[in-house]
């Protein structure tokens, strides 16, 4: 039956409720699977018998691939709905998890890593697509805390490799564990994600390319602009008080949980404080707080103020990605799933710039000052502030 004769059903309470606990699911398993991965990266670096070099590249790769996968959620979701690209990309990572746990030849393991970044990359739109849907059925905010179940995985998936991975072997039993939970959360979702139908399927086919792009651009270089910051703190902070400040052993990883502690509080916040506060409000103070953050490492080299620094940063990551999607997603509702796709892209070109510029700078001018690199893009945020001011209102009046 073709997609225009399918009539686009209301979510009741019970199935409300469902999505909800499916959706918050699928973001904590993404949290879970990428934090276990990446935590485990010396263990396997060990086992392979590579260098940081190519480590680095398979990061690198790995952002590539998932590029490709927000690809692949927008083609699938425009097709047969964002529920079926979100249980397309847990499967897919369910998959390749296990793959990467285990002993195998080098090309293979590369290529693995290849399939969880297309997986990652496709649960990262779809995801979002879905935390949407469920936010518009409930009729109040609650992207807040979709996020926050996935900073909370990642502290859990962080703290089990920790606690059992002493060897490569160990770590390979982590990675197991958050395959199994990606597939858990697959199978869950596969009868509870939204049901959101295609609807783009039911356009002629000249008006499914018309998208809201000045908007879409606007809310892509804000998520870039937070990756930018949450890659460089992710990837230098403890670099950069170890080697640079010369901190304690125990002291230098202290400014990346500082990190991830606001991270955490203020997206559990996140939900209440936009009707208190505003949509552009809130951006324009967290995006100038974070900036003064990022500014504070940059212009301080202390421990103790860095570390402060790297805790205020946590604004941009925990308020600004839940309120931009949000906010994308009310662009054109009709064609949320597409727009969300599109502005999801914006996220890795942020994390390759945020790693690997601020490690292009780190001899000179030194890592310290190549802080202030993400705290110009958290101010050149306050350009786009009027967009969450009334974004449907602003995509109608902005050029197409």
């Amino acid at each position: 039956m073709p997609h225009a004769s399918r009539a686009r059903l209301p979510l009741t309470p019970a199935t409300e409720r469902l999505a909800r606990v499916a959706v918050t699911g699928a973001y904590a398993a993404q949290g879970l699977g990428y934090a276990v991965v990446v935590t485990s990266l010396p263990a396997l670096k060990l086992r392979q018998g590579v260098d940081d070099t190519v480590v680095s590249l398979i990061v690198l790769g790995v952002a590539l691939a998932a590029a490709g996968g927000s690809v692949l959620a927008n083609a699938v979701a425009v097709r047969f709905g964002s529920r079926a690209s979100l249980v397309l990309g847990l499967v897919v990572q369910s998959i390749a998890l296990p793959v990467i746990a285990f002993p195998t030849p080098f090309g293979v393991f590369v290529a693995a890593w290849a399939v969880f970044g297309i997986g990652l990359g496709c649960v990262d739109a779809a995801a979002a697509m879905q935390g949407v849907t469920v936010q518009r059925s409930y009729g109040r905010h609650l992207l807040g805390s979709f996020f926050a179940a996935a900073t909370v995985a990642a502290i859990i998936g962080a703290l089990l490799v920790s606690a059992i991975a002493l060897s490569a072997a160990a770590a390979g039993i982590a990675i197991v564990t958050a395959a199994v939970v990606a597939l858990a959360a697959a199978l869950f979702g596969a009868r509870h994600f939204a049901r959101d139908e295609p609807v783009d399927e039911a356009l002629p086919r000249a008006e499914r390319s018309i998208l809201p792009r000045a908007g879409i651009w606007a809310f892509g270089l804000v998520i870039l602009a937070v990756f930018i910051a949450d890659s460089a703190v992710s990837t230098w902070s403890t670099v950069y008080l170890a080697d640079d400040l010369s901190a304690l052993a125990w002291v230098a990883p202290l400014g990346y949980a500082a990190y991830q502690g606001v991270v955490l509080i203020s997206r559990l916040a996140t939900d209440r404080l936009i009707p208190l506060v505003g949509r552009a409000r809130l951006v324009a103070s967290s995006s100038v707080l974070a900036a003064i953050g990022c500014a504070l490492v940059a212009l301080v080299p202390v421990p103790a103020v860095a570390i402060a620094g790297f805790a205020i940063a946590g604004l941009a990551s925990g308020i600004l990605l839940p309120v931009t999607f949000g906010a994308a997603g009310d662009l054109d509702p009709a064609h949320s799933d597409q727009v969300i796709a599109r502005v999801n892209l914006f996220n890795y070109a942020g994390s390759i710039l945020g790693a690997v510029v601020l490690g292009l700078l780190a001899d000179a001018p030194g890592l310290g000052p190549a802080f202030l690199l993400p705290a110009v893009a958290l101010v050149a945020i306050l350009f786009f502030v009027r967009w969450f001011r009334d974004p449907a209102r602003a995509a109608a009046s902005a050029p197409r």
